[in-house]
This record gives C-alpha cells, structure tokens and sequence, in this order.
C-alpha cells in the first residue's frame, strides 16, 4: 500500500512540474508553448517550458470517466497525510509548496473518488492540516478557477503573439492567485524565460565573437540567479553548456573556426560554465572523437556517392558493406540498417560541441 502511494506521489509531482512550468532549465529554448485545454496533448514539438498550460487534473463536467479505484483506507489516508507532511511539511508557507501538495492531493481524490473528489479532499484537508486549512482550500480554488480560464481562453491565447500571451497569462495568474503569490509559483518559470530571450537575443548581436557572447550569457545568468548561481552552475552545467552551443549564431562562429581554434572556444565555453579541468579533458577527448567519426562519416558518403553513380542493386550493397566497414568497424552493421530504413546519420547538420 505504501509502495503504490509513493509511485502515484511520484507520478503526480512530475506532472506537476510539466504543467505548471516550474522546471528550472530545459536543452530546448524557453518559448512559451500554446496553451492547452486539459485532456489535449501538446503537438510532438521539441519540448518548451509551458507558459500556462495546466496539468490534467481536470474539473469539468466533461472529464472522462476513469476506471474504478476502491476508495482508500483509513490507513492508507494516514499514510497518505505522512508521506505529504514528510515532502511539504516544513515549506508549506510557500505558494510553491502549496499549490505542489493540492495538485498530488486533485490528481489522488479524483482518481479515489471521481463524483465527489473535491469534498473528500477538502475534509482531508482538514483532519491532517488544520493548521493550513483555509491557505490550502484557497489555493486549490485559484487553481481550480486558473485551469478553467486556460481552459475557455485556449483559442484566445493561440492566436497571441509570444509577448501577447505571456502577458495575458501573467494578468491571469495575478489576478487569481495574487501576484506575490504567482511570482513565487511561477518563479522558476520566469527565470527560464528570462534566460530563453537572453539566449535568442545573442543572434543579434552582430561582429560579436563567441566569447563575447558567452560573457552576455553569464551575465545574464548571474542577474538572473544572482547568489543561487554557483548552485545553478553545479546542477545544470550540461543543460546550459546545451542551450548555449544550440545557439545558431555560436553554431555558425564554430563552424568558421580552424579545428584548432574552435577546440580552443569549446574548451573556454565549458571552463565558463563551470567544468573542471578533469571534465575539461574527457570532454576534449570526446571533440577529438567526434571529429575522427564526422571525418570518416563525410568521406564515407562522397564515396558512398560515387559508387551510386556507377553501380546498383546487389552490386552496389556488397560494395557499401566493403566500404563501411573500412570506415566504421564495428558501426559498420548498425549504420548499415540505419540506412535501410532512410536515415543517413552523416547527412544531419553537424553541431560543434553537440554530436
């Protein structure tokens, strides 16, 4: 019983942080994705930090039904109570941890309790946090009341610019939840945004080299992080170290680069972001490999090329097999079945510092 409290605990939590946006850092550029009416998924996109979107924990009328669950114990309620005081007890003065307890608390009592969800969550409420009775009813109103909003202003959103819809979901949230409180809600959100502009804007810095760009975003993380930084830095160094390099203007400029020079910048990039030198040299090596593979791969292909002009069928096949393995040993089986089906590995763009 403890065991499938603790999975459906787990599964709600990152829910949560799908819908309310509040992950800290992604790979994919921060834009504000289009809102979405609970039950619709998000088009297969690269991920973006949601601007608005709520989790489906839904409380219309139009809710399908779910399969039948029997309603918890006694015990499993107290387990329940202790395993939600062990994760936001001690937080529960802040809107974050708030609004994270009564959407584990939503996604549970509908699944319980489908046709009376919300009172037997309310009297939950108030035989295990007395104390925080009247904060945490509110909260689950305003969030009720936020998801209804997405829900009837979905087309509306849609048709908003970027700026237009973070504004409009900004005034929503504010005006339900208070803005002291949605800022510290949404907190986490609206720092990742803030570096997702930073890291669009460095396109258009112009005559700007790599490492002036890379001094614009450290400077914005430090605005943006302030003296959370260092801990931001050891947390996501790989994530940041990404969403820098994916940055098309530093793509070009290491594309430019002689080898050596761009091993220079790569090295500087990731000395920047926080790598040690121990790292710094594994992922030196890593670049020296990569390269070697890109070289062998560009060659592989202009002869690939070649002999599809002069040869087909199963002459050309024994042919690819005799080449591949020449150029990529062991790969050689596995880049021969990629190709089968379509893909051709070496055709993708290259992304210095990223494959």
């Amino acid at each position: 019983m403890r065991r499938s409290l603790k999975v459906l605990l787990v599964g709600a939590g990152v829910l949560l942080l799908a819908g309310l946006g509040v992950t800290l850092l992604r790979e994919d550029a921060p834009e504000v994705t289009p809102v979405q009416p609970p039950g619709v998924p998000v088009a297969a996109v690269a991920p973006t930090v949601p601007g608005g979107a709520v989790p489906p924990v839904t409380t219309s009328g139009a809710r399908p039904s779910p399969a039948p669950v029997p309603e918890p114990t006694d015990t499993e309620l107290e387990e329940l109570a202790a395993s939600l005081k062990g994760r936001y007890g001690k937080n529960l003065s802040e809107p974050h941890a708030q609004i994270r307890l009564v959407e584990d608390l939503m996604r549970f009592f509908q699944q319980r309790y489908p046709d009376r969800w919300r009172e037997e969550l309310l009297a939950f409420l108030k035989a295990h946090f007395p104390e925080h009775y009247d904060t945490l009813a509110a909260m689950l109103r305003n969030r009720e009341d936020y998801e209804k909003w997405v829900r009837d202003n979905d087309h509306y959103l849609k048709g908003l610019s970027e700026q237009e819809r973070r504004a409009a979901i900004r005034d929503a949230r504010n005006r339900l939840f208070g803005k002291d409180v949605a800022d510290r809600i949404w907190a986490a959100e609206l720092k990742n945004q803030a570096i997702g502009d930073t890291l669009r804007s460095l396109d258009s810095l112009q005559g700007k080299s790599v490492e002036e760009k890379l001094s614009t975003f450290k400077q914005r993380l430090q605005e943006v992080h302030g003296e959370q930084l260092g801990a931001v830095l050891e947390r996501h160094q790989q994530e940041l170290m990404n969403r820098f390099l994916d940055v098309s203007s530093v793509q070009t400029d290491l594309g430019a680069m002689s080898a050596e020079e761009r091993s220079r910048n790569l090295r500087a990039i990731r000395r920047e972001l926080g790598l040690d030198e121990e790292a710094l040299k594994r992922w030196d090596t890593l670049d020296q490999s990569r390269d070697a593979r890109w070289d062998a791969g560009l060659k592989y292909m202009a002869e690939r090329q070649t002999l599809a002009k002069e040869l087909s069928g199963e002459e050309l096949e024994a042919r690819l097999v005799e080449i591949r393995a020449r150029y990529f040993g062991a790969e050689a089986e596995s880049i021969g079945q990629e190709e089968a089906s379509g893909f051709f590995r070496f055709e993708r763009p290259r992304r210095w510092g990223r494959n």
